[in-house]
Formats: structure tokens, C-alpha cells, sequence
């Protein structure tokens, strides 16, 4: 600061500034404007470790295709068992038991030629492209489970979660890294009503889990995006991505308890390239 002038670093110092500390100010009258400069830069600064979610939009002439399948090798593991009689609306829930009073999370959904489902396949690094239509993740609770299982969202967008039951949900949203949760949201009375919250993930996290505090089997997940290059394998494990602008890519193929597999593919104008990825 000069003068009693708060002067701000370039973009690029940003990030740099959290490493450097505020000097007491002996100027009469500088101890505020530092605070009010100190203040300024911080909230700027913020902005930093969300750069990465910019996407611009644009016209894709002559944009290629990639398609694929993603399948699993082996035997699917079996579904988690939860006794309905240990936790509230057994008889409500129960709608969907396996019969002997229990529910199954399946997490792990094969088909029947090895097709993965609920694999999202994104294609990464693509800072201009095709229109970015999603505007708002929905999702519903029906019967004790959240439908879709697996979701796209998108940051500093709205995710709306309604629930269809006639019982209450305590709906828990948590952003997660390899190595630990953080709560995102808790809607400790999920009613017919709903709630609508707007997405802010925070570091380089990406994908959340989501869960009711009543109803242990209802479960279920979610992935950042950052361009609309995306795909969700249904029950044959296939995707297909349209319009991109030619050029060599980084894929990534990710499932919420399998983890991630990442390859490059190179697509060429009009052209369509195949591929694929095996968990």
C-alpha cells in the first residue's frame, strides 16, 4: 500500500499472496484501509481455486465423436444387506426388499455381456466448445432411494433434491478427496417441499456423496463437470460424446467405489473414434 492507495497484485500473484503476511501499518489512519486492502485481496484470492471450472461456449463446426463401452472384469460383487427392521419406515421402505426383510445396495451394477453401469466418462481439458446446457442437477428421493443413483453437477449451479416418499429424509451431501469427507450440505428434514442449494465444491475436490441419516441403503453420487463433454453408461456399459473440436484429449472414465481409469484419444474433424475401459 502506498499512500493510503490499496494497490493489488497481478492475477498471477494471486495464489502467492497467501504466503505473505500483512505488515502493521504506522500510517495514521493505515491500519484500516491495510484491513480494508487485506480484505480486498483475500476475496479475490478465493477465486483462485476455481479457475479451472471456465468454460467458454461456442460454435463446433466439423466436431467429432467418440464412443466406447466401459465393462467390468469378473464376477460383480454381491449387494450390501441392511435389516429394514433396524431403522424407521421398515414398512415403507420395505416396498423394496429382497423379500426376506432386508434392502440391497447394489453398487456395483453389470450387465449381461460385462457392461458397467453408472460409469461417468468425461473428456477433460476442453476450455471452449459446445453449448454448456446443464443448468441444474435434479434429483428425487422415491421409495427410500435417490434416483439417479449416479449425477452430474456442476459448480456455483443449483442441485435440487425432491422427495417423492410420504416419509421425512435426513438428507446428508458430502464433498470428498482420497483421503477424507466434508459436509456440503444437511437437510436434516427432507420434506415433500424439497430443498434447492447451490453447488460450491471447495480445493480441487470433485465428486460428492450423498445420504440419508435415517435410511443407511439410500445412497448415492455425484461428479463435477467442467465442459458438457460428458456421458453416463447405462446397463450395456456404452457412452458417446458428440461435437468435439478435433484435436488429442485426456478421457476418464469414473465410478464412484471403483475409482477412475484415464487414456488419451485423439479425434479427428467429423471423425469418430472408439474406445474402451475395463474396471
Amino acid at each position: 500500500m502506498m499512500g493510503g492507495v490499496c494497490i493489488l497484485p497481478p492475477p498471477h500473484l494471486f495464489c502467492f499472496y497467501l504466503f505473505l503476511k500483512v505488515v502493521s501499518m504506522t500510517v495514521h489512519g493505515g491500519r484500516i484501509v491495510a484491513s480494508i486492502c487485506h480484505a480486498i485481496v483475500l476475496s479475490i484470492f478465493v477465486i483462485c481455486p476455481i479457475t479451472g471450472w471456465a468454460y467458454e461456449e461456442t460454435t463446433v463446426s466439423n466436431g467429432g465423436t467418440v464412443t466406447g463401452t466401459v465393462q467390468f472384469s469378473g464376477e460383480a460383487p454381491p449387494p450390501m444387506p441392511f435389516e429394514l427392521r433396524r431403522y424407521p419406515d421398515r414398512v415403507y421402505c420395505g416396498a423394496l426388499s429382497d423379500g426376506s426383510g432386508y434392502r440391497l445396495l447394489r453398487e456395483v451394477a453389470v450387465g449381461a455381456q460385462q457392461g458397467l453401469k453408472d460409469v461417468i466418462v468425461t473428456i477433460e481439458g476442453i476450455e471452449k466448445g459446445k453449448p454448456f446446457g446443464l443448468t441444474e442437477t435434479k434429483l428425487e428421493a422415491n421409495i427410500c432411494q435417490f434416483i439417479p443413483f449416479v449425477s452430474v453437477m456442476r459448480e456455483q449451479h443449483p442441485l435440487t433434491v425432491t422427495n417423492q416418499d410420504e416419509v421425512s429424509h435426513d438428507l446428508q451431501i458430502y464433498e470428498r478427496d482420497r483421503d477424507h469427507v466434508f459436509i456440503m450440505f444437511h437437510r436434516p428434514s427432507l420434506t415433500k417441499s424439497g430443498t434447492s442449494d447451490t453447488i460450491h465444491f471447495t480445493g480441487n475436490r470433485r465428486d460428492v456423496i450423498m445420504q440419508c441419516g435415517m435410511h443407511p441403503f439410500m445412497q448415492g453420487h455425484g461428479l463435477a463437470v467442467e465442459n458438457p463433454y460428458y456421458a453416463i453408461t447405462g446397463t450395456e456399459g456404452t457412452f458417446e460424446i458428440k461435437d468435439l473440436p478435433a484435436g488429442t484429449y485426456r478421457i476418464k472414465a469414473w465410478h464412484p467405489t471403483l475409482g477412475e481409469k484415464v487414456q488419451n484419444v485423439t479425434v479427428a474433424a467429423n471423425g469418430t473414434t472408439s474406445l474402451g475401459f475395463r474396471f
